[in-house]
């Protein structure tokens, strides 16, 4: 009598005859010998494994807490079966070992800050022990990193210090900066009071320049159309200011100055303007 097995896709058969490993079935339908045969079925089938939340100590002594998660599959499903009591737990013991290490070769802050560094080094590790299970793990995954109680408070108390170094450093550039801006606001306006009042002295001084100037060529005028009027005059101008001269001077005082060549003229004129003067204060 003949026992028929049926492997599913993704799945191996191994038969074992009278207790020892005989051969292997792929997937399809296959018969056996039931009473001195056993077929059992293995999946190859990528799998997920949560490991046990894996505490760890840094380089520098800090105590730190890591969840993993891991994707694995079945390789060698002779070897998995047959080749350890239990290949899945020696793997994650495998795992967690070198996950210690790697943590213990680095500083708090490169653990916390180099996940990606991690995994890879985890991946490069274990790739070749775990095979010796007849399962390779395809992925790793470092989830939570949660440093202990005092690591946690002593790193919130090293932030909140840094928080408060970081607000007074930047409290005291601020009035820095404003002190500066300030300054530069007084230096400015003195500057431009200075230029204003330059450029108010400059005007001053090119107006009166100017003013000078435009007296200058007037006067300048005048003695040169006076120049040109006594040039032009004959005796007869210069006669008649004498005349008038005299006439003036006859009026402001008893004194009066004749030419020589006109004094019977003159003279009549002058004592008729002191006897006109005389009527008058009667």
């Amino acid at each position: 009598m003949l026992g028929i097995k049926i492997v599913q896709q993704n799945n191996v058969g191994l038969v074992t005859f009278l207790g020892k490993y005989s051969h292997q079935l792929e997937s399809g339908l296959h018969f056996y010998i039931p009473i001195v045969g056993r077929v059992r079925t293995v999946s190859l089938q990528s799998q997920p494994l949560a490991l046990p939340v894996q505490t760890g100590i840094t380089k520098d002594n800090a105590s730190i807490s890591i969840q993993v998660t891991l994707n694995y599959r079945i390789t060698n499903a002779e070897r998995y079966t047959f080749g350890n009591s239990n290949s899945i737990q020696s793997m994650a013991y495998q795992v967690s070992g070198t996950l210690r290490d790697i943590i213990g070769s680095l500083d708090l802050d490169e653990v916390l800050n180099s996940t990606d560094k991690i995994n890879t080094k985890l991946m490069q590790n274990i790739g070749d022990l775990t095979n010796t299970y007849g399962v390779m793990i395809e992925r790793v995954q470092i989830g939570d990193l949660t440093p202990s109680k005092g690591v946690s408070e002593a790193m919130e108390n090293q932030i909140t210090a840094s928080k408060n170094k970081q607000a007074t450093i930047s409290e005291a550039q601020g009035n820095a900066e404003q002190i500066r801006l300030n300054t530069e606001a007084k230096n400015a306006a003195k500057i431009a009071t200075s230029k204003a009042d330059k450029q108010q002295t400059e005007i001053e001084a090119d107006a009166a320049a100017y003013a000078t100037k435009i007296g200058a060529d007037a006067e300048k005028y005048r003695i040169n159309e006076l120049q040109q009027a006594y040039a032009a005059s004959d005796s007869k101008f210069f006669n008649a200011q004498s005349i008038d001269a005299i006439r003036k001077a006859g009026e402001d005082g008893n004194l009066i100055i004749v030419p020589n060549e006109s004094n019977s003229l003159y003279g009549q004129l002058a004592a008729f303007s002191k006897m006109q003067r005389t009527n008058e204060t009667k």
